[in-house]
């Protein structure tokens, strides 16, 4: 049997969320607004100005429930956990290989094909769904551009020489990213990549709705039992959890970016739900942030055959489905990490 854990996230600023019994209260103003069994959760992701009670804390950390502080911009802030689970032996060879520069350019370069591939399709998708819409020449020389590094990517065992190739691939990417965007082109235009801070729309829902799945795949990390800092594609920097960081890498075009853009196509988001601040970043209003919880969590719930494994699944899992055939990959039981392309 399979069952899709719900995150819960908290984002009316000074909400308070505390224990009852085996559920988890939602306060706001001295009122309940919510509350949920704690057997029914993942993991819980509070945004702002969140308080929890200690007793919350300790009860979601003894029944596996992870609790993660963001920002209101969801900018990851902290993780609460219970005690890290999982194999030594595992983690030991997850050390070994990543101090190995071969065997971790052999992983990241599965990582860097599949993101390609992913990037490229959405690509045609927007191609095919808005073909009449778009510039077609544009799309497809940046397609042309994804598949020569897929040639090169081929044959390639040296790791600055992938994450070299996958830099480029990344150019060519969101150096076309605008041309996806076919509705509401003056409040959403992309001129490029901005992250600390976003410094438009666009980037702002980029980096929101990759924070969200960063909580996905590390809640996958810890619950394999790999250590989640040790990545091999992302090399060791104090704080930064490399190999979420290396699995985030496979999902994000077809969790993330492809939502971004069906929200906005779709004016599912509006640009008068966001505002720009004195620094120059721009922040989303409460609405737009709960809308695109939504959507994200609506999209977890939609179902995919998984290309490895031939199992029909929903796409919430997928991340726990990759930490776990990294952990068959390190434990010797298959021949090569598969990595997850989307279909």
């Amino acid at each position: 049997m399979k069952r899709h854990l719900n995150t819960l996230f908290v984002t009316k600023q000074s909400s308070y969320l505390r224990k009852e019994g085996e559920s988890i209260v939602v306060e706001s103003g001295g009122r309940e607004m919510f509350r949920v069994p704690i057997h029914n959760l993942g993991g819980v992701v509070c945004f702002g100005n969140v308080l929890c009670s200690p007793f919350l804390l300790g009860h979601c950390a003894k029944n596996a429930v992870s609790v993660s502080f963001l920002t209101e911009n969801g900018r990851f802030l902290a993780r609460v956990t219970g005690e890290t689970s999982g194999n030594v032996l595992v983690r030991r060879e997850q050390y070994r290989r990543a101090d190995d520069l071969r065997r971790s350019a052999e992983f990241a370069r599965w990582i860097v094909v599949a993101k390609v591939i992913n990037g490229r399709a959405v690509l045609l998708r927007t191609m095919r769904d808005h073909g009449d819409k778009v510039d077609k020449d544009c799309i497809r020389a940046a397609v042309g551009r994804l598949g020569s590094a897929l040639g090169r990517l081929e044959k390639e065992n040296d790791l600055d020489s992938v994450r070299g190739i996958e830099g480029e691939a990344a150019a060519a990417y969101f150096g076309t990213f605008d041309e996806l965007i076919v509705h509401q082109k003056d409040a959403f235009r992309f001129t490029g990549r901005s992250r600390r801070p976003p410094l438009d729309p666009i980037n702002a829902l980029l980096s929101f709705t990759y924070m969200l799945v960063l909580h996905d795949v590390r809640a996958a990390a810890e619950t394999v039992g790999v250590d989640p800092e040790v990545g091999f594609l992302h090399r060791d920097r104090p704080g930064r959890p490399g190999l979420v960081l290396d699995l985030m890498e496979e999902l994000r075009p077809s969790l993330a970016d492809r939502l971004v853009l069906s929200l906005v196509n779709r004016r599912q988001v509006k640009g008068s739900g966001f505002t720009k601040m004195e620094n120059g970043a721009v922040s989303m209003d409460d609405e737009t942030r709960k809308t695109v919880i939504v959507a994200y969590q609506k999209r977890k719930q939609e179902e995919l055959r998984h290309g490895f494994t031939q199992e029909q699944v929903s796409i919430g899992l997928v991340p726990m489905i990759q930490g776990l055939l990294f952990g068959k990959y390190l434990r010797d039981e298959i021949d090569a990490y598969p990595p997850f392309l989307w279909k």
